[in-house]
């Protein structure tokens, strides 16, 4: 049995239209087209409007019937219609553009149109798996290369359907979304170097939207600011229709992003070649606040129209931090779990310097960490690599918590473990995009209780309590604080939960009971302002609080009336009544009696005494022994009255005794001159030994009060500019600070 050759390389025989001749054609040849004109697709009709909801149910029916049609050809007809049936391309290009996203609300609730759009969405889907298909059997096959050619040149696929087929087929058809693409890219390598050129593409859509609401990007524009543009309108002078147009291009975009990454992971490494997770983070940190304040204040004319938008928020907001999360895990997490220990320190030192970089980003670093916890992304690092940097990990754990406290929000108690991240395909899975509309942030399973919630939360109260009830107040005029006060007390104190399920309409049983603008009831034994006062004049003689009289004759105002200032002066009462308090001072033992036994050394203190060498301490520093301290001098004859044999052997015993060499002491006081020269001569020297220079002359100058030369006045200027090159550092700038400031008066 012969091979059978792929598509690219058979031959049919066809009949000549013209001469009927049997000819041998390529079987891939634009004359085996069959003339067919593919209808472009509408829009479903907003309005339920029989005439537009029977003109679309008509269209779109020509549609699903030639789609229909067109699956039931045989491979190599089905292959010549799409490469060489330019409708059928417009067709299929108007479907994926036109068509309305899982995350818009119909407005049209017709089953009809419904059924249709289901019709139609499964034969749409079932045309391009076919065409990503090159391979239906053994014996309808095209060469894998000539089939990269084929998709690639005939603009089959491009980045922008690529784009489109995920974030409108990826509910229920992931499994095969991700069999179609990779087959593309694998296929077609060139596919990678057009999603590269698209990536600066999406930067630029970010830096759109920022410049849009008055807003800029720094350092992530390829374009200079224009000195003399326009300046743009911040979102709540913006008009309403073009508010609207920002929040769904927004949305719109950050689906789409995250629907193409959770198909086709491996992308993540074009787009962070570009730094595409810095750039997205600072994009979320610029603009979601933004809009978030604009949804809250700007007055619309329904409330429907403003939960809309508050929705679409926050949305977009959910699918940018699975985004970052989806390229964190693509490049991190997933080969840490793959890979052997070894081989991981790479991927753990990416993951560390990519947050790192990031601790800036307070609001992003804080909804991040709230749906997927960077406690766990660390810990499985630690258990991937033991000898891990434990101060850096604990740096970035602690920035995340700083983070939470800079938000003045409250990090909730994160279940333990590492579910999120266990492994690639749950995650995928788990956050593919289903196109349901989330109004706030993943929370933890175990926050979704309410009764533990209320159960475990610390009371709020005082100016705490206030300020949230003012919060919900600001956005929800017409709701009652009595009914805002429950609410608060059910979901954990937490505004933001509250306002989004009042918005949502998605309460508690309990609180549906309750009516909305339920007042606030006053508590009757509220204790009062006067009784929790503190000060300290508190039940002195003038407290009116605590007493019903006061002594009125004790207050005036000015001079005392039927007072003189004569009489004023000449007033000594309090002398008077200081004159008890002084005489206890006055009792002083002037005659101190001598008791028998007790010996003095004199009856009466002598006035003449000469007290010059008292102030020299000799002896002071001697180690006296405890038995010259309790003992008595011993008795000494006087020198005048000894023989003279005697005085001339104790002038003999003196002469033998040697003398110690040195200077002899002067108790008296040196030449103050003297001191001077001896200090100078040892600064001399000094200076010399050191090598330092010394002052010049001219800054001692002449005698005080007779004038002073200009040398001598520069160089004293200089001495006091640069004195703090030797000591006393900084004290010239440090008193011109203090005088500067008032609080050393300058003397003119």
């Amino acid at each position: 049995m012969a091979p059978t050759l792929p598509l690219d390389q058979t031959s049919v025989s066809e009949p000549d239209a013209k001469t009927g001749k049997t000819e041998q054609l390529p079987a891939l040849h634009p004359s085996r087209k069959e003339e067919c004109y593919f209808v472009l697709y509408k829009p479903p009709p907003q309005d339920d409007i029989p005439a537009l909801v029977e003109e679309f149910l008509e269209c779109a029916n020509f549609i699903a019937q030639d789609l229909e049609w067109l699956l039931s050809l045989p491979h190599d007809k089905f292959w010549c219609q799409v490469i060489f049936d330019e409708t059928l391309q417009k067709s299929l290009d108007s479907f994926l553009r036109y068509t309305p996203r899982q995350y818009d609300e119909m407005a049209n609730s017709n089953p009809a149109i419904a059924e249709m759009q289901k019709r139609l969405h499964r034969n749409i889907f079932m045309t391009f798996l076919r065409m990503s298909t090159h391979k239906e059997s053994k014996e309808h096959f095209i060469t894998p290369s000539v089939f990269g050619e084929i998709i690639y040149d005939g603009f089959l696929f491009d980045i922008p359907k690529i784009f489109d087929l995920c974030v409108i087929f990826g509910k229920g058809n992931t499994a095969l979304l991700k069999k179609m693409i990779g087959n593309i890219f694998n296929h077609q390598p060139n596919y990678f170097n057009d999603l590269n050129e698209t990536v600066p593409t999406i930067l630029q859509v970010y830096s759109n939207i920022c410049e849009k609401c008055g807003l800029r990007l720094e350092n992530y524009s390829n374009c200079p600011q224009k000195i003399d543009g326009q300046t743009k309108v911040s979102p709540m002078d913006m008009p309403l229709q073009e508010f609207k147009d920002v929040l769904l291009y927004l949305c719109d975009t950050c689906t789409t992003l995250f629907a193409f990454l959770d198909i086709f992971p491996e992308a993540s490494r074009t787009f962070q070649k570009h730094d595409f997770i810095q750039r997205l983070t600072s994009f979320y940190e610029l603009i979601i606040p933004e809009l978030e304040n604009t949804i809250k204040k700007r007055q619309f004319e329904a409330a429907s129209v403003q939960n809309d938008l508050w929705r679409r928020l926050s949305h977009s907001r959910k699918k940018i931090i699975e985004t970052f999360h989806q390229i964190i895990n693509y490049m991190c997490l997933q080969p840490i779990l793959e890979n052997g220990s070894e081989q991981s320190l790479t991927f753990i030192e990416d993951f560390l310097q990519i947050f790192t970089a990031l601790l800036h980003q307070k609001r992003f670093l804080t909804d991040y960490d709230e749906q997927f916890p960077v406690a766990d992304d660390i810990s499985l690092l630690q258990q991937a690599f033991p000898a891990l940097d434990e101060t850096r990990t604990s740096y970035i754990i602690k920035a995340v918590d700083s983070a939470w406290e800079a938000c003045s929000r409250k990090k909730p108690v994160f279940a333990t473990g590492n579910s999120h991240i266990s492994s690639a395909s749950g995650v995928s899975q788990a956050s593919a995009v289903n196109g349901e509309v989330d109004q706030v942030l993943k929370q933890p399973e175990h926050e979704n209780d309410d009764n533990c919630e209320g159960a475990a939360a610390a009371k709020v109260t005082g100016v705490e309590l206030e300020s949230l009830v003012s919060q919900v107040k600001d956005i929800l005029p017409h709701l009652g604080e009595g009914f805002i006060l429950e609410c608060l007390e059910e979901y954990n104190y937490d505004t933001e939960k509250v306002i989004n399920n009042i918005l949502e309409n998605k309460i508690s049983p309990s609180l549906q009971k309750v009516d909305q603008s339920l007042p606030r009831q006053v508590n009757q034994n509220q204790e009062s302002i006067l009784s929790t006062r503190r000060n300290v004049f508190d039940y002195d003689e003038f407290d009116v609080y605590t007493r019903n009289t006061v002594d009125q004759s004790k207050i005036w105002k000015g001079k005392k009336k039927g007072e003189s200032g004569k009489a004023l002066l000449d007033d000594k009462t309090h002398i008077a009544q200081q004159k008890e308090r002084y005489n206890t001072y006055s009792i002083v033992v002037e005659d101190v009696p001598v008791e028998d036994g007790v010996q003095f050394y004199g009856d009466e203190y002598d006035d003449e005494y000469d007290d010059t060498y008292d102030v020299n301490q000799i002896g002071a520093n001697d180690v006296d022994s405890d038995d010259e301290l309790i003992s008595r001098r011993p008795f000494t004859i006087p020198r005048v009255l000894r023989q003279k044999e005697e005085v001339e052997e104790e002038e003999e015993a003196e002469d033998e005794v040697p003398k110690e060499e040195g200077p002899k002491r002067d108790l008296f006081v040196q030449d103050p001159a003297l001191l001077r020269e001896k200090a100078e001569a040892r600064r001399a020297a000094f200076c010399a030994r050191k090598g330092i220079k010394r002052d010049n002359a001219a800054v001692v100058g002449g005698a005080k009060g007779q004038g002073q030369s200009k040398e001598t006045l520069a160089e004293r200027r200089k001495k006091e500019t640069n004195k703090s090159l030797r000591a006393n550092h900084n004290r010239r700038s440090l008193a011109d600070r203090k005088r500067n400031k008032g609080m050393i008066p300058t003397s003119f």
